[in-house]
C-alpha cells in the first residue's frame, strides 16, 4: 500500500483508495486517539478530480465526534476538488452523529436598516406590534400546556406534584415576603388615612376616613399592592432562576434525562404562589388597617374601639372576599409570566437580565389589567 493511496497498516483505523480512484474504503476505530494520524494522512491524500467516487465507511467499528468530523471533511474535500460523491455508506448507529455534525450552522440574522424620520417610527411600531402579537400567541399556548399539567397534578397529586418543592416555594414566596409586604402595607395604610382625613376635614366628616380606609384597603389596595410587590420580588426570581438554568444547560440536562420541566420547575412555583399570595393579601389587609388605625389615632384622635366599630359598619365579609378572590388569579399570572420568560432566556448573561426586567414589567402590567377587569365585572354584577 502506498502512502498516498492507502492508509498505514495500523489495524485500529485505516482507509484505502482503490486503483481506479472510484471507491474510498474506511474501517477500524475512528476516534480522537487516531485523529492526529488520520488527519495528516488524509491531508497527504490527493482527493481532487476523481469524477464519481463512493465512500464506504461501513467497516468503521468505533466512531466519535473527532472521527465523524474527519469523515465529513473528507467528503467535502472530494466535492470541493471536483469529485462527485455517488455513495456514502456509514454504520446505521453512527448516522445520527454525522447528521448532527453535518447540520448547517445558522447564520447570524442580518440587521435591517431602520428608515429615518416618520417611516422609521412606523417601522418600530409595526415591529413592536408583531412582536407583542407573537409573544401573546406563544404565551397562550404555554398557558394551555401549564393548565393541562396543573389539572393533572391536582387530580393525581402523587404522580406529578413535587410536594417538597411546593412547600419550598410557599416558604420562598410567602413566609420570606412577610416583612417587606407588611411594612409597605402599613405605610400605605398610613398614607391613605392621612390623605383621606386631610380631605374629609373640610366637610367635618373625618370619621368616614375609616370607611375610605376599610373599603379601599380590603377591596382594592391591599391585593393590588401585594401582587405588585410579589411580581417584582418572586416573578423576577422565577425568571432569573430558570434563565440561569438555561444558561448553564441544566434545562437541557433535565430534558435529556426525561424529566418534565413543567412538573419539576413550573408547577411548584405556580401552585406555591397561588397558595401564598391569598395569605399575603390577608396579611397586607391587616397591616394596612393597622397603619390606618395608627394614623387615625394620632391625627384625628379616633380611639381603637371607635375605629373597630366604624370599620364594622363600613365593611362586610364580602368586601374582604372581593380582594381575596383576585389573589389566586394574580398569582397564576405572575408565576406563569415569570416561568415563561425564564424559558425564553438565551445562552448568555445579558439575556437573563433583559428577560427578568421584561417579566416584572409584564407581570405588573397584567396584574393591573386584571384588577381593572375584576372591578368592571364586580360593578356590573353589583358585588
Amino acid at each position: 500500500m502506498s502512502s498516498l493511496e492507502n492508509a498505514s497498516a495500523e489495524p485500529d483505523a485505516w482507509f484505502e483508495l482503490d486503483r481506479d480512484c472510484r471507491k474510498l474504503a474506511m474501517g477500524g476505530a475512528w476516534t480522537i486517539a487516531e485523529s492526529a494520524r488520520l488527519d495528516g494522512e488524509l491531508n497527504a491524500l490527493k482527493l481532487g478530480g476523481q469524477g464519481d467516487i463512493a465512500i464506504d465507511a461501513s467497516g468503521i467499528s468505533r466512531l466519535d465526534s473527532a472521527g465523524a468530523w474527519l469523515l465529513l471533511r473528507t467528503r467535502r474535500a472530494l466535492e470541493a476538488g471536483g469529485a462527485k460523491v455517488s455513495d456514502f455508506q456509514v454504520p446505521e448507529m453512527y448516522r445520527p452523529l454525522l447528521e448532527t455534525l453535518d447540520r448547517p450552522r445558522k447564520s447570524e440574522p442580518r440587521k435591517s436598516r431602520i428608515p429615518s424620520g416618520f417611516r422609521g417610527r412606523l417601522y418600530k411600531i409595526g415591529r413592536a406590534t408583531v412582536h407583542v402579537g407573537t409573544q401573546a400567541i406563544e404565551m397562550l399556548a404555554y398557558l394551555g400546556r401549564v393548565t393541562v399539567e396543573t389539572g393533572e397534578a391536582i387530580v393525581r397529586p402523587h404522580g406529578n406534584l413535587r410536594v417538597a418543592a411546593l412547600f419550598h416555594q410557599i416558604e420562598e414566596t410567602g413566609i420570606n415576603a412577610l416583612p417587606i409586604v407588611g411594612l409597605l402595607a402599613f405605610l400605605i395604610g398610613v398614607v391613605l388615612a392621612y390623605q383621606g382625613a386631610d380631605q374629609l376635614k373640610r366637610f367635618g366628616a373625618e370619621v368616614f376616613t375609616i370607611n375610605l380606609l376599610g373599603v379601599g384597603v380590603l377591596r382594592e389596595i391591599g391585593g393590588l399592592i401585594t401582587a405588585i410587590i410579589v411580581a417584582g420580588r418572586s416573578g423576577s426570581a422565577f425568571t432569573a432562576h430558570i434563565g440561569t438554568m438555561r444558561v448553564n444547560e441544566e434545562i437541557d440536562a433535565m430534558q435529556t434525562m426525561g424529566l418534565n420541566t413543567v412538573d419539576n420547575l413550573v408547577l411548584p412555583r405556580i401552585l406555591g404562589l397561588a397558595i401564598a399570595l391569598p395569605m399575603l393579601t390577608f396579611y397586607a389587609d391587616i397591616m394596612g388597617l393597622l397603619g390606618g388605625a395608627f394614623m387615625c389615632y394620632f391625627q384625628l384622635g379616633i380611639t381603637i374601639p371607635v375605629f373597630i366599630r366604624q370599620l364594622h359598619e363600613a365593611v362586610t365579609v364580602n368586601t374582604m372576599m372581593v380582594g381575596l378572590i383576585k389573589a389566586p388569579v394574580f398569582a397564576f399570572v405572575i408565576a406563569l409570566v415569570g416561568c415563561y420568560e425564564g424559558f425564553q432566556v438565551e445562552r448568555n448573561a445579558a439575556s437573563v437580565g433583559l428577560l427578568t426586567t421584561r417579566s416584572v414589567v409584564e407581570g405588573i402590567f397584567l396584574v393591573i389589567v386584571l384588577d381593572a377587569a375584576f372591578s368592571v365585572m364586580f360593578s356590573v354584577l353589583g358585588i
